[in-house]
């Protein structure tokens, strides 16, 4: 567990020593290579670290654990929990992890682009006139990441976990021998040296955290795929191999620059031996590609679980491993990450001009997390005031910094992930509350269940043979495509079942909560399906373990049938009329329960209704 937790949580902050100290000291930034630039980085690298990646997460935001699980989104149900009773905070929360989410996507579109184009770009010292050709290598690397994608992660994923152990064994070994040429690099241990380059640079200020962040990308990913880990693996991984191989990397770079100081150019692979290039290329690519994998299945998993928590339209979600329950693929997201990446390597053209633009996304998302998770260590876990007010205070105060820091970046290309992201918020929470309203509009003209078996029973229409599954949102009310049904075709079947399938805030349900079953009268029953937010919904499966006396669902004699909503967009009070558009517009286009509940083709039938709202 803990080499496969190197592999996949790992890899993008792994690879940020390619282009941290590059962009550093060969940006727009103004730091020289001198004795205070160079310490006073390396110290504010080493204490970021430190602060926000090994007491942040690991030591604290690890241990807000959903059911095992993590995330943002996961944090959001744990936030929602805590606000109980504070309706107002709990909106604010809610709102916040939603766009911490839609953020997240903005970044799995810039972490794959600017990781494997500073990998690429390694070429360039190897070969003259081959910067024509980074671009195009680049690309068609990504397109193949994303084109292998359908086929999971399952039989490579074994090749992660000894491949990034190499790379952080090979970081710390080269990093050792820059270190060995300048010892003395070691001074910026000492906090001062970060204090102090503020008052040398005063022209900078601020802004040099906008730069020094990339050396933090991916410290969320050590949150989000907790649920495959678990703590102590990706914990034992950061103390024991990671930390130690980013550290003495970026020290021995900080080496190489204060004796050559020409070296900013490309510090990481000029820190390698002559006859090492190629190989670190080689190596780097790999690692790069694997970094982007874990980002892109991060993606997967975020849209799987926003899907069951009602923020996303369903969508085909295929699992590509038996054994392991987060290798997931789903290909709307897939090649809608492809478009966006590929068109930030065309647009960006160096990891360089990528790095100016990267920043805004991720601090977002990690001041975000800081709120949710104060939330819930105040609210949850009623921890000590005098402890974790301080604590919580530090984190606000430095992400606030960081975040601040890359704010101007909005207006050097940045803007892309916060527009992306804000796009996202405004589907994601339009397709929720579009369909509350929905549920709303239909409530206003539903029929109780009971006074509809009671009307079966003083006029008993034709009975079929089999079984009947309608599926309904609202268990105690008829569904529209039970009325449409007795309306045209005046039968009924000898078993009717209104079928709720609910989407829990557990990660997982235990197989003994899986079904409640309640019987009507006349042939009718209350079937509920309970799902953890991060499980497959096959319904067909689940009706098979129902145990009810005189309930059966053998799968040639039972039908299914869907409710196929029209939205008619009108200016009733609900949502602006753009959005009950765009919101219709969504619906159209969403998979339908069929797909999405694993139901058999041949046994479905769909009737249609139209609704104002």
């Amino acid at each position: 567990m803990l080499i496969a937790a190197i592999g996949v949580v790992y890899g993008d902050i792994g690879t940020s020593p390619l282009y941290t100290m590059k962009e550093i000291f060969g940006g727009h930034y103004g730091v020289l290579p001198t004795e205070a630039g160079v310490y006073g980085v390396l110290s504010l690298i080493f204490w970021s670290l430190i602060w926000v990646v090994t007491i942040k997460y690991v030591l604290f935001i690890l241990r807000a654990s959903h059911q095992g699980e993590g995330g943002i989104m996961a944090l959001t149900v744990l936030a929602r929990r805590a606000t109980v009773g504070l309706p107002r905070l709990q909106t604010l929360l809610v709102m916040l992890g939603i766009f911490g989410a839609a953020l997240f996507y903005g970044d799995s579109m810039i972490t794959p682009a600017i990781s494997v184009l500073s990998a690429v770009e390694g070429l360039d010292l190897a070969f003259d006139g081959i910067s024509a050709w980074v671009v195009p290598i680049a690309t068609i690397i990504l397109i193949a990441l994303f084109a292998i994608q359908k086929h999971g992660t399952a039989k490579i994923g074994a090749l992660f976990g000894p491949v990034m152990v190499l790379w952080f064994v090979v970081l710390g070994c080269l990093g050792v021998h820059g270190i060995i040429q300048r010892p003395e690099v070691l001074q910026a241990l000492n906090p001062v040296w970060a204090f102090n380059f503020f008052i040398s640079h005063p022209g900078i200020g601020i802004t040099i955290l906008g730069a020094v962040v990339l050396a933090l990308t991916g410290a969320e990913a050590l949150y989000a795929d907790m649920g495959h880990f678990g703590r102590k693996p990706i914990a034992r991984a950061w103390f024991l191999l990671v930390l130690p191989g980013l550290v003495l990397n970026y020290f021995g770079q900080g080496a190489l620059i204060l004796g050559t100081p020409d070296a900013v150019r490309n510090p990481f692979y000029l820190l390698a031996p002559d006859w090492a290039l190629l190989p670190m290329v080689a190596l780097s690519t790999l690692a790069t590609v694997i970094a982007s994998q874990a980002v892109i299945s991060g993606a997967f998993s975020l849209t799987h679980q926003a899907i069951q928590l009602g923020y996303v339209p369903r969508m085909f979600i295929q699992h590509t491993s038996s054994q392991e329950q987060g290798q997931i693929y789903i290909g709307v997201v897939n090649w809608a990450l492809m478009v966006g990446v590929v068109l930030l390597v065309i647009g960006f053209e160096s990891s360089g001009a990528l790095a100016a633009a990267y920043g805004v996304a991720v601090t977002g998302t990690m001041l975000i997390t800081t709120f949710l998770a104060s939330a819930v260590a105040l609210l949850l876990w009623n921890a000590p005031r005098w402890f974790a007010i301080p604590m919580l205070f530090g984190f606000l105060l430095v992400d606030g910094l960081y975040f601040a820091a890359n704010v101007p970046k909005i207006f050097q290309g940045g803007a892309f992930p916060v527009v992306a992201g804000i796009a996202l918020f405004v589907l994601m929470t339009t397709w929720k509350r579009g369909r509350e309203i929905l549920m709303e509009r239909l409530d206003e003209t539903h029929l109780a269940l009971p006074v509809f078996v009671e009307s079966i029973a003083a006029g008993p229409p034709h009975r079929v043979q089999g079984t009947a599954v309608f599926l309904t949102a609202k268990s105690g009310a008829v569904p529209h495509a039970l009325l449409h049904n007795m309306l045209h075709n005046q039968v009924l079947h000898e078993q009717v079942v209104l079928l709720t399938v609910i989407s829990d805030e557990r990660p997982r349900v235990p197989p003994n909560e899986r079904v409640e079953v309640e019987s009507c009268g006349e042939g009718f029953y209350r079937v509920t399906l309970n799902f953890g937010f991060i499980e497959e919904p096959d319904v067909p499966r689940a009706l098979l373990h129902c145990r009810f006396d005189g309930l059966e669902f053998a799968p040639m004699r039972t039908t299914y049938f869907l409710s196929r909503e029209t939205i008619i967009p009108t200016k009733q009070i609900g949502m602006a009329l753009w959005r009950e558009r765009l919101f219709s517009f969504m619906l159209k286009n969403a998979n339908g329960s069929l797909r999405y509940f694993n139901l058999p083709v041949n046994r479905v039938i769909e009737l249609g209704t139209q609704v104002e709202m």
